[in-house]
């Protein structure tokens, strides 16, 4: 019987979300912005075109917002918060390099648009450029912990190239590989927000494990939306993970409620037989599928929520909860 999930009831936006932080993500974009201001020409149009696609910003608003909650003049905050932004940047840019993906948020990536060592190059200089702005936060706590995010980062993608067309997967794997993929930048976010702003150690804590089960929360639903959303919505193809052979949410709950069903064997075994695929991506789109998906998913943002509940009440706090709730909000 398919599993009855409380959905978000009222949909956040940025104007709200970010209300207390917009004049402080503006310097950081400013900061991002002066790459491309680069003695090195070369690098300039694959760096304005990164750099002018980049999101919503979410994972440097998390560290601003996890900064407010002691006083600071929010000056290393920001300064962290680009190098948090410029490492996802990085892992964007190798990451459809290593996919061969065409398009990034209804874009053409790098290696689509100037070639594939290109991106490569671009996606180091990037990478090193993050690392300038952490050190010059000058805090040797939140360099180490930036360093072991880098190295959890390129575990997560190790990971799942290794596991690539493998049906032998299970949940323990799964949310450990998108912990180290995802969930460690914004826990890294999340952290180095709060030790750059000087706040007590049980509000570091609580301010991590927000972000770890925010990451974690934020990939499970990218996971879901990739079987039950549409390309428009999300820039990629339906499907586009199991037809590259990756196992996600969606597909290992379908496994265990279906374990003589061997479609997923056979499609990996033959991935080049695209009717297979829309036959599985039937199966694994149904509504028990993606209910019992979005129960597992709630219980990381219920996980968060009580993260949140150990910190003080103000504005800030109400906007990392808002923002939690946008994660979701495809499902209000």
């Amino acid at each position: 019987m398919p599993v009855t999930v409380n959905k978000v009831t009222s949909q956040p936006n940025f104007g709200d979300i970010y209300s207390p932080i917009v004049d402080a993500l503006s310097r950081v974009e400013d900061k991002i912005a002066s790459l491309s201001d680069s003695r090195y020409s070369d690098m300039s149009e694959p760096l304005n075109h990164v750099i002018s696609s980049i999101g919503k910003k979410v994972r440097p608003a998390v560290t601003i917002l996890a900064s407010r909650f002691n006083p600071n003049d929010g000056l290393t905050s920001e300064t962290m918060a680009a190098a948090v932004e410029l490492l996802h940047v990085a892992t964007l840019i190798h990451d459809d390099t290593v996919d061969h993906s065409d398009m990034r948020r209804g874009r053409e990536t790098v290696s689509s648009l100037f070639g594939r060592d290109e991106a490569v190059v671009l996606g180091d200089y990037v990478f090193a450029a993050s690392a300038t702005f952490v050190c010059d936060t000058g805090n040797i706590i939140v360099v180490r912990r930036f360093a072991e995010t880098i190295m959890a980062l390129s575990k997560g993608q190790m990971n799942e190239l290794a596991n690539t067309y493998n049906p032998e997967q299970n949940m323990e794997g799964y949310i450990d590989r998108i912990y180290n993929k995802t969930a460690s930048l914004f826990a890294t976010a999340a952290e180095a927000g709060a030790i750059l702003s000087g706040a007590e150690e049980k509000t570091i804590d609580a301010l991590r494990m927000y972000g770890v089960n925010l990451g974690i929360a934020f990939q499970l639903m990218d996971d879901i939306l990739d079987i039950a959303s549409s390309t428009e919505k999300t820039g990629k193809p339906v499907g586009n993970d199991i037809l590259h052979g990756i196992i996600t949410l969606p597909v290992l709950i379908y496994l265990k409620n279906n374990p003589s069903d061997q479609c997923i064997d056979q499609y990996f075994a033959n991935s080049k037989d695209l009717d297979q695929l829309d036959g599985i991506l039937n199966k694994i789109s149904s509504k028990s599928v993606i209910d019992e998906s979005l129960t597992v998913a709630f219980q990381y943002k219920d996980k968060a929520h009580k993260a949140l509940e150990l910190l003080p009440d103000i504005k800030e706090r109400e906007c990392l909860k808002n923002l939690l709730n946008y994660v979701f909000s495809d499902y209000h």
